[in-house]
């Protein structure tokens, strides 16, 4: 039959969420896009493969019985890709890279710079997504590897088809308006029973790492606003609306004025790469992951 690895991953893709936008903000394609993959490969196959039920979507058995084959089927690929690969003895190639935020503005740049001299036959393109959906994306195939985030206290779950390889590490501290805490050097947790909490949803790995971290310490954040955007959540701290948990990588987004005081408790975060472990011996992904690794080295090193 005539269908294309986009389509299949579409196909893939609907099964882990559901919704079509949910796909479309996954493969970094349109609603409109992922529904025309749909229909072209309805045609291809000449059957119904999916149907709506509210705002949702359901495959049908025969949607189901070819999305576990695309899964298949995408893997094959993905070896033989793999295979051409290492035939040439050289790094060339594309490579398609997710990464969140903060990780675009702070290591990406350094990235491509290192990349682009040791393999100037390197070609990277990169799509900046939401970081929880940086592990998704790389197991369906709708990125080579990706920069995601890892919590000690809310870790991620552990997918056996993919390989997360820690980058460095961060420590949190508070971020206070001006003037909030005058003279501290240090603060606990339990210190901000008081104050108005500015954090991403208690749905994100993120907002539960420090609300676990919080109850931990013995109190609830008072959370008055659900922010998911650093560089906002920098401005609400900096115009005296409230606190907020930031690393040094965040800090590095926006220049903002206000009070920044270690935390007592030792609350992390983990920079880890991501990727397919069938993807591990392709000189592009490998050749990557060097890089990053070395640009991790450097800011360890900057860091001690």
């Amino acid at each position: 039959m005539d269908w294309t690895s986009a389509q299949l991953r579409s196909l893939v893709e609907l099964t882990r969420r559901g919704t079509i936008t949910a796909v479309a903000d996954a493969l970094g394609y349109t609603p409109g896009g992922v529904s025309q993959q749909i229909a072209a490969l309805e045609r291809a196959t000449g059957m119904e493969l999916l149907h709506r039920v509210g705002r949702r979507v359901e495959l049908t058995d025969a949607g189901v019985t070819l999305a576990r084959h695309a899964e298949r089927i995408l893997a094959t690929e993905a070896e033989a890709v793999e295979a051409l690969e290492r035939s040439r003895n050289e790094v060339s190639g594309v490579l398609e890279v997710g990464l969140f935020a903060t990780a675009a503005a702070e290591i990406l740049p350094l990235a491509l710079r290192r990349a682009r001299l040791s393999h100037p036959e390197l070609t990277v393109h990169s799509r900046d997504m939401d970081v929880d959906e940086v592990y998704d994306a790389v197991a369906t195939g709708g990125v080579d590897l990706a920069l995601g985030l890892d919590y000690p206290d809310v870790p991620i779950p552990r997918d056996p088809a993919l390989r997360v390889m820690q980058l460095y590490r961060e420590r949190f501290s508070l971020a206070v308006p001006t003037g909030t805490m005058p003279g501290r050097t240090v603060v606990g947790l339990a210190d901000t029973r008081d104050l108005g909490w500015i954090l991403p949803s208690a749905e994100s790995y993120y907002g539960r790492a420090v609300r676990t971290a919080c109850r931990r310490a013995g109190i609830e954040p008072d959370v008055r606003h659900v922010v998911t955007d650093t560089a906002a959540t920098l401005a609400l701290v900096e115009a005296g609306i409230g606190v907020s948990t930031v690393t040094d990588l965040m800090l590095g987004l926006r220049a903002s004025r206000f009070d920044v005081v270690p935390l007592r408790e030792l609350v992390e975060r983990h920079i880890v790469v991501v990727f397919r472990s069938a993807a591990e011996r392709r000189p592009t992904v490998s050749a990557l992951v060097e890089v990053l690794r070395a640009v991790a080295a450097d800011r360890n090193g900057a860091g001690t």
